[in-house]
């Protein structure tokens, strides 16, 4: 899959993939929301691998917008598209499956580059406001999945909204030896089972990719063109 991103703007990185083979393990079905698109990866992927779904994007960056429609045409991929903050768009109960790469940096040290700011900071989608229009968004048996600041476990167990229930959890670690940066986490709205955690990713063995991240890439099969 051929990817055109901004050579001056936030770039899809290994939460991505790392993500998008997460969701991939579950039975994606019906009406899909991405939410915070960037250039439409994450979505493009999913409706790659399942295409049946109905996939929509919603995406706030103008520039972010133009890239989602030439590597929706670039890989003749069909979805609809939904420029607009997440926490404004007009939709009850619509979707089965919300799926998202959020901002969740907390941090003071901020770039200059407005794209960058967007996609990487919690001030532009914050945690309780974007769980809430979840929850919202969501048909009555519908799942959220996503990822996250594994540091912020604790408040984003606080902050899930009820009837959504945190149903399987999975940690990332760039080393074996090292604490998790990334969690990914699927919430289904009226769940009743208990959370299935699963064994942590390692990113990498040495100086190479883990087999598994490796794999994972190569499931992916993604090129980047920066223009």
């Amino acid at each position: 899959m051929i990817l055109y991103q901004p050579k001056n703007g936030y770039c899809y990185n290994s939460d991505t993939m790392f993500l998008y083979d997460f969701i991939s393990r579950f039975n994606i079905k019906g009406k899909v929301l991405e939410v915070g698109g960037g250039c439409g990866v994450l979505g493009l992927l999913i409706k790659r691998d399942f295409p049946k779904i109905d996939l929509t994007i919603v995406e706030k960056q103008k520039i972010m917008i133009e890239f989602i429609k030439k590597n929706l045409k670039e890989n003749d991929i069909e979805a609809n598209i939904v420029e607009g903050n997440f926490l404004d768009i007009k939709a009850n109960k619509e979707f089965d499956f919300i799926i998202s790469n959020p901002p969740f940096y907390k941090g003071t040290l901020k770039s200059e580059n407005e794209i960058i700011k967007i996609a990487r900071y919690e001030e532009n989608l914050p945690m309780k406001e974007f769980f809430k229009k979840v929850n919202l968004v969501l048909k009555e048996r519908g799942e959220f999945i996503f990822c996250y600041d594994a540091k912020r476990i604790d408040e984003i167990v606080l902050n899930m909204p009820k009837p959504l229930k945190i149903i399987d959890i999975r940690f990332m670690h760039p080393r074996i030896d090292k604490s998790a940066t990334l969690v990914m986490i699927r919430a289904k709205r009226h769940a009743k089972s208990f959370v299935n955690i699963h064994p942590p990713l390692i990113g990498f063995e040495g100086d190479s990719y883990s087999k598994e991240a490796e794999k994972i890439y190569k499931k992916a099969s993604t090129k980047s063109v920066k223009v």
